[in-house]
């Protein structure tokens, strides 16, 4: 039920300008869907719905360009709680330990992040080497590793 008011409400706000959650309250229902605001309000926030400009003094809601960025970043947060067990770096290599066969997972997360400081990864079972620009860079970046894990 939810995947499906979330998909209308995408197909919904893709067709029209909607500027309000009452508008997209009364668009679900037009379609058989009965929700409430609060209901509407969690979804815009899970969807990562912003509201731009339409450019005639107006707003519409729309899908924000980060949300596959901000999706990505949760993911990659559940990776490391789940499989990497610790970080370390020597000069500007991380190694990464993870549970036996995750490693290409956390690897793969790691390259999509887009790090500018990330040259690129190595996966093997459970260890995955990280090569960075330098050693502050390793350094830096093993830090924020090991707070996403505690």
């Amino acid at each position: 039920m939810k995947n499906n008011r979330q998909e209308k409400l995408l197909q919904i706000i893709s067709e029209e300008a909607i500027e309000t959650q009452e508008q997209l309250l009364q668009r679900l229902e037009a379609h058989g869907i009965r929700s409430t605001q609060a209901t509407i309000s969690r979804d815009i926030k899970q969807l990562h719905l912003i509201k731009e400009p339409t450019g005639f003094g107006t707003y519409r809601y729309a899908v924000s360009t980060h949300r596959t960025r901000l999706n990505f970043a949760e993911k990659l947060r559940t990776i490391f709680r789940e499989c990497v067990l610790s970080v370390d770096y020597a000069q500007n290599l991380a190694v990464l330990k993870t549970m036996s066969g995750l490693a290409a997972a956390a690897a793969s997360a790691l390259d999509g992040m887009e790090n500018e400081e990330i040259v690129g990864c190595i996966a093997g079972d459970d260890t995955v080497i990280v090569v960075l620009r330098d050693t502050q860079s390793a350094a830096d970046f093993c830090q924020q590793m090991r707070e996403q894990l505690s």
